[in-house]
């Protein structure tokens, strides 16, 4: 279930290196009576996560998890649960996460399967970690739902950085179970999920100590690892289940979630059909064109609005925000994750501009409903995924699409906008004008990770600007209006539209992917700096880089020399 094209030959483990393995596909369908390395419990109010992986069930052969440590298919089903527990278990209010080994919590990312792994897949694999871990803490600030991290045994690297994402810590106090972030001294790489960051940024541990604590292999545990924040609480193991037990009911207390009474929305399998080069949801259409390397991606708007929002619970996982949403978010990281050489996405839209302002409206008058509030929720970290996502991004907005209010955002989302002057005269029937109308989910409801919206970034250097476009919410603008505001690139008429597209597309081809994705990052994050920003745009980046160095992935460095029992070789020089 991978796509490891440029597996590279690895001793970075005891034993042989991992075998070869064929390019599979990655999927990221799984449930909780498919998991292999994560249970989900729910009593009352309190849920449990307890991690218990599996050694032989890696996403691909050829490594073995042991202690605890994770690859992708581990991240998989915890992002999955996560989710299940927003949508599904409205009833919990506080979620415990421990995990079902003795004396060993989590060691990290698994060693192994980071030397063997291409770059490509060493990134992806960073990005969707960071990801999940993002929506944990997204889960605590705005649906009410606490993380309380219980740290039965040693929490080593990406362990230590799980417990990091959750609000509180609780370490058992064994005499031998720490805390440790031991990447620096051990493996010649950094904490890749956002672990530096969390430190600090997070936990407030001072920088000096941080320092130490990031080059102790060995990790902090006992009094001192609460003297230093690097955890809440500290237990003997008599004490330890009713300390966490009074810490999740305490943090269940101060729940804003519904609590019992309330009915979830069963996320049912996606429906998905896959032929050849085209991917087909029941709202989102994905093409690929392999020989220009672009994929283009095609939302279906609403075309009715619930009556009610008890209309909206009985639809459920069938309904339109949530489905098409669900949709989208598949379709991004199956692309991502699948499709490395397609490296320009095409965003468009088809739909009613009046039924999807309409759609909006509906959300927005029952934005306190925590269906609603989930689903908004969840629309925010897709378009987030999109902003991270390393590919060329070029709207076409273009007769018959609906990019209006959250629509919009896809369009908004994107590197450039192409937006068609008039109509396509060749068309036997055609559709009226291309239009984009603004509302309240452009406003402010769906921030990127720099918490501005994307209006806000796209006009950071004029604040008149910013009014006149913002003054424009609730009006259909026409392509003329949407260029005289800088809400698009370019406005090409039907005589033009196609060589203008063709043209653009055929001189990105050209670019060197690499530097592409360099720049798009950089351009597409303006302005302020947040710790979610500074785990994409400054922790990954280096660990990304530092994942290339011979130090860490050469023949003699830290990751391939690992458990040898032979000490890395390192060039001295710094860069």
């Amino acid at each position: 279930m991978t796509t490891l094209d440029e597996r590279q030959d690895t001793g970075s483990g005891a034993g042989e290196p991992p075998p070869s393995t064929p390019a599979l596909e990655v999927s990221f369908d799984t449930s909780p009576e498919q998991y292999k390395h994560w249970a989900l419990s729910v009593e009352g109010e309190i849920a449990t996560l307890t991690l218990d992986v599996a050694e032989d069930g890696g996403i691909v052969p050829g490594y073995e998890l042991k202690m605890n440590s994770y690859d992708l298919g581990v991240d998989i089903e915890l992002h999955d649960a996560v989710q299940r527990l927003r949508f599904e278990h409205p009833e919990v209010k506080a979620v415990v996460v421990t995990s079902g080994k003795e004396r060993m919590f989590c060691a990290g990312a698994n060693i192994r399967m980071l030397a063997g792994s291409a770059h490509s897949w060493k990134v992806n694999f960073c990005k969707f970690t960071n990801e999940t871990r993002n929506g944990i803490e997204d889960a605590t600030a705005h649906s009410g739902l606490p993380f309380i991290a219980a740290v039965n045994g040693a929490a080593a690297g990406g362990g230590y950085e799980l417990a990091l994402a959750c609000d509180e810590i609780v370490l058992i106090d064994d005499n031998s179970s720490a805390v440790s972030l031991p990447e620096v001294p051990l493996l010649g790489v950094l904490p890749g999920t956002g672990g530096l960051t969390r430190l600090v940024d997070k936990r407030g541990v001072r920088r000096d100590l941080a320092d130490v604590f990031s080059t102790t292999s060995e990790g902090i545990r006992g009094d001192r690892a609460v003297q230093w924040r690097l955890v809440d609480e500290v237990a003997k193991a008599r004490d330890f289940p009713d300390v966490v037990g009074r810490r999740a009911a305490a943090a269940a207390a101060g729940s804003s979630r519904p609590g019992a009474g309330a009915t979830g929305a069963a996320l049912t399998p996606l429906h998905r059909e896959v032929d050849g080069d085209t991917i087909r949801y029941r709202h989102v259409r994905v093409a690929l064109d392999r020989a220009a390397g672009t994929a283009t991606i095609t939302v279906l708007g609403p075309t009715a609005v619930p009556a009610s929002v008890e209309e909206l619970h009985e639809q459920g996982a069938d309904s339109w925000p949530l489905a098409v949403t669900r949709e989208l978010d598949d379709a991004i990281l199956r692309l991502r994750t699948n499709e490395l050489s397609l490296g320009t996405w095409l965003l468009r839209s088809e739909g009613d501009v009046t039924t999807a302002i309409a759609m909006d409206e509906f959300l927005l008058a029952h934005r306190d409903d925590w269906l609603v509030n989930e689903l908004i929720g969840f629309y925010k970290r897709t378009l987030k995924r999109l902003d991270t996502t390393s590919r060329s991004l070029f709207a076409l907005i273009e007769p018959g699409s609906c990019f209006a209010g959250a629509l919009a955002e896809i369009a908004f989302a994107a590197d450039r906008q192409f937006m068609l002057e008039g109509q396509f005269e060749d068309d036997e029937t055609p559709a009226p004008p291309a239009v984009i109308r603004l509302d309240g989910f452009n406003t402010g409801l769906l921030p990127m990770s720099n918490e501005l919206t994307r209006l806000q970034v796209r006009f950071l250097g004029s604040a008149e600007e910013l009014a006149a476009a913002t003054a424009a919410t609730g009006r259909d603008l026409l392509a003329a209006d949407a260029l005289e505001l800088g809400l698009v690139t370019t406005t090409p008429d039907d005589i033009d539209w196609e060589d203008e597209v063709r043209l653009v597309l055929e001189e990105r081809a050209s670019f060197s992917p690499d530097a592409l994705t360099g720049m798009e990052a950089n351009l597409r994050f303006a302005g302020q700096e947040t710790a979610e920003t500074k785990v994409f745009g400054r922790l990954t980046a280096w660990q990304n880089w530092i994942f290339q160095r011979p130090n860490a992935a050469g023949p003699e460095g830290a990751l391939r020399r690992y458990g040898t029992g032979r000490r890395a070789d390192y060039d001295r020089k710094r860069v």
